[in-house]
């Protein structure tokens, strides 16, 4: 088949994230299809920018044809210039359809970006091509907004967003959801159920050959080695550094663990990054670090060598809907246990007992979780970090997800 997948901010392991569309991509070109990814030059996501040389640039990147939309605006967070980098990037689907289309007749054309504004020229496209249509949806486009951001729904970007969604809804043959508890909101905006499926997000196992000696993971590897030696317990953080990932309650949990044998490591980047840097700095803390992104190959490398990795986010009755964190699938891949700070409908972690779950911006209940584990005989935290890790095996193991979205 021929797949042409449309999502604003995909990236590859050259570019950094996201990193789905490349992944399922890979996996579909692997069982012999022909995929193309349109996307767009920038994207506040990724650690490297593709080579642009006009309008549209393409790319091979195993064995995927990317085009890559020329975008002008750029953007730093949320804010107007984000959004005009959307209507562009959107603008420019419509403009250069006629060239991407013509690249090949599609037989299913995935509308993928977070936001939902792309099912229009999506679904042009798709009706050009007689193909299949289907909305992939990361994010609940415009209640994110409305819920995280704050923004009242009679904004006008509000009533075009919950136009497409609803739009969405009504012309598709499938939806595919990576939150697995989206189908109550999604009736209520028209979706027929039986055009739902969940597919979650997925983790990729790491051979031993693919670990590099990357001097950067090697100098992060001697210093965890030297603090461990000396009888300290290491938490990890890896991921955004965003406003909803709760990072200030772990800066808040190093203030109460300071006299503590206790290190955090915070692996990423994001628009908070320097504020808690800043915070930190305040605080005269010397028992957490801010590191820059590396790899994932490498993150999973260092993961393995914490004793307990953290994952948090905001309070917000959004994650009713459940979540679908590549962080937490890979956390429970590393087969380390996990301190999750997170109020949501479907807890993992309390589930597959590979951790300890407690409630979101609660700084007290992470240090309690942290003296726990380390007060736990290393046995037991090992077979707690197995059962995550047998967990994501049998469920999210990427080759199987790709099949089940195709099938």
């Amino acid at each position: 088949m021929n797949i042409l997948l449309i999502n604003h901010y995909a990236g590859s392991p050259y570019y950094g994230m996201e990193f789905r569309p490349h992944l399922f991509a890979r996996e579909w070109v692997k069982c012999g299809h022909k995929v193309t990814i349109v996307a767009s030059s920038f994207s506040h996501l990724r650690n490297k920018e593709p080579k642009i040389t006009g309008p549209l640039t393409w790319e091979e990147i195993d064995g995927i044809q990317y085009i890559w939309l020329k975008n002008h605006v750029r953007y730093q967070g949320n804010g107007l210039k984000r959004a005009l980098n959307i209507f562009e990037f959107v603008g420019q689907i419509f403009l250069y359809g006629k060239t991407i289309s013509g690249n090949f007749t599609s037989d299913i054309v995935i509308a993928s970006s977070t936001y939902p504004l792309d099912i229009f020229p999506a679904h042009w496209i798709a009706r050009k091509s007689n193909a299949k249509f289907i909305y992939e949806v990361h994010d609940l486009w415009p209640l994110s907004v409305i819920e995280l951001g704050g923004m009242s729904k009679r904004h006008p970007f509000i009533r075009l967003m919950q136009y497409a969604e609803d739009y969405a809804y009504k012309k598709v043959d499938k939806v595919v959801s990576i939150l697995p508890n989206a189908l109550s909101h999604m009736e209520e905006r028209g979706l027929c159920p039986d055009k739902y499926i969940h597919v979650p997000n997925a983790v990729i196992p790491i051979a031993h050959d693919e670990i590099n000696d990357n001097p950067v993971t090697q100098a992060h590897l001697e210093q965890f080695k030297s603090l461990k030696e000396k009888g300290n317990f290491l938490v990890g953080y890896f991921g955004s550094h965003g406003v909803a990932n709760s990072l200030d309650q772990l800066v808040d949990t190093a203030s109460l663990l300071k006299e503590k044998p206790v290190y955090f490591f915070s692996f990423g980047q994001g628009p908070e990054k320097n504020k808690l840097k800043e915070k930190v700095n305040k605080l005269g803390l010397k028992n957490i670090f801010f590191a820059d992104p590396i790899p994932r190959v490498d993150c999973l490398t260092l993961m393995k060598n914490t004793d307990a990795l953290y994952f948090g986010l905001k309070k917000c009755s959004l994650f009713r809907f459940g979540i679908s964190p590549n962080k937490l699938f890979d956390y429970m891949y590393s087969g380390k246990p996990i301190i999750q700070a997170v109020e949501t409908s479907i807890d993992l972690v309390r589930q597959q007992e590979c951790g300890i779950s407690v409630p979101s911006e609660s700084s007290s209940e992470i240090a309690d979780a942290v003296e726990h584990l380390r007060g736990l005989p290393e046995s037991l935290r090992i077979e707690m970090g197995e059962r995550g890790k047998k967990y994501v095996l049998e469920y999210h193991q990427l080759d199987k997800l790709a099949r089940k979205f195709l099938e």
